[in-house]
């Protein structure tokens, strides 16, 4: 029987583990869970009371992005900048904690070293800059949808290190710089990944880890959720979680499904992706499902490249592209799954694809199957 976003934040509450990670896939309601957990631990304070010293719970997930939002100057075109929402988080993190040089240091890290972050004294907003050391560096640019939210996950990382270390340095209150993180007993991460590459991904997951594991010594209690299996892999790694997944010890590990009925199950795993939930076999049998009922959408596109990016890797092969069928059709087929993946224009946005592009997807799914590159082994991997 299933259960709602609520009783399972009750459940990760309750549970005695230090480190919990949950795979779901896109719209299983991961961005959900992380608020009710965040409002289970620390509701909001409706009285006079700072809560800045009643702090329980660090969270990062889509809506830490919407206290950030764009001022394109629509009438002159020159001075862009990303606005703050006035917010007791950022003001701590930026005014009280003086972050910004911290931030500038990891976002250049994960994006380009020239690329600048500049914050108004005031902290209320932020322009970016491309810096070339002379008469050529281009001042308030635009930066794109993944380097903003690279940035935004960059402000909430500077602070979650700056409490770990806080907190690990200095067992005793009276002798920490900040009391600010005094009460923090949680921290929930729900996918910082979705702009950055392999490389910088496998880095971050990494240094997340670090930070667990440093945390995790001094009581606190880590939730980290996401929809990317290496991501999840490294993670369950690095954790070294295979050792806790025992069904004496209990589940550490989750898949959170999304039921038909709108309520949810979060289902204890053992292994890491391709053993735990099949994470392969899944998106062909939702392509294939889509197939059969004729509801093949642009969505379907990107799940197809994602299973012939994923099986490219598994079998070695340098690009993707390889697998493709070899019948003088080659470049359309990389054009039709390159546009249908990554357009962000509107006007490029069709949500219903073609006849001959429907079948397109049967034609590479079913390539992918009976040239045997796919296959499904007793225990589900491939």
């Amino acid at each position: 029987m299933g259960q709602s976003l609520t009783e399972i934040a009750q459940t990760l509450h309750d549970t005695d583990k230090k480190v919990l990670l949950i795979y779901a896939f896109n719209g299983s309601g991961k961005t959900r869970l992380s608020r009710e957990f965040k409002e289970l631990v620390s509701p909001k304070n409706h009285d006079n009371e700072s809560e800045e010293h009643k702090m329980k719970v660090l969270y990062y997930n889509a809506f830490t992005e919407d206290l950030f939002y764009w001022d394109n100057d629509l009438d002159a075109d020159s001075n862009r900048k990303l606005k703050i929402q006035p917010n007791s988080f950022t003001d701590w993190v930026l005014r009280n904690q003086g972050q910004e040089t911290n931030i500038t240091k990891y976002f250049q890290h994960y994006t380009n070293d020239k690329l600048t972050p500049n914050f108004k004294n005031d902290y209320s907003e932020i322009t970016f800059s491309i810096e070339t050391g002379d008469e050529n560096a281009i001042s308030d640019i635009k930066i794109s949808k993944g380097e903003e939210s690279c940035f935004i996950w960059c402000v909430f990382f500077s602070i979650l290190k700056q409490a770990i270390d806080v907190l690990t340095e200095h067992a005793e209150p009276e002798e920490r710089e900040t009391n600010l993180f005094d009460d923090l007993e949680y921290i929930f991460i729900d996918d910082p990944v979705s702009s950055l590459d392999e490389n910088h991904l496998i880095e971050l997951a990494v240094n997340i880890a670090d930070l667990v594991n440093k945390g995790k010594k001094i009581g606190l209690k880590f939730i980290l959720t996401t929809h990317n299996p290496l991501f999840y892999n490294v993670l369950y790694s690095e954790l070294n979680l295979n050792s806790d997944n025992t069904e004496k010890k209990g589940y550490c590990c989750f898949l959170l499904k999304k039921m038909d009925d709108g309520f949810f199950e979060l289902e204890g795993k053992q292994g890491d992706s391709n053993k735990a939930f099949s994470y392969h076999i899944h998106i062909k049998n939702i392509i294939e499902d889509a197939i059969e009922t004729g509801s093949v959408s642009k969505y379907h596109f990107m799940l197809l490249r994602n299973l012939y990016e994923k099986t490219a890797c598994f079998l070695n092969y340098p690009k993707w592209t390889y697998l493709l069928p070899q019948d003088g059709r080659e470049n359309y087929y990389k054009r039709i799954m390159h546009f249908s993946s990554h357009s962000s224009l509107s006007n490029e946005e069709v949500a219903e694809p073609t006849g001959p592009e429907k079948e397109t997807v049967r034609i590479l799914l079913k390539h992918l199957v009976e040239n045997n590159y796919y296959k499904e082994e007793e225990d589900g991997t491939i």
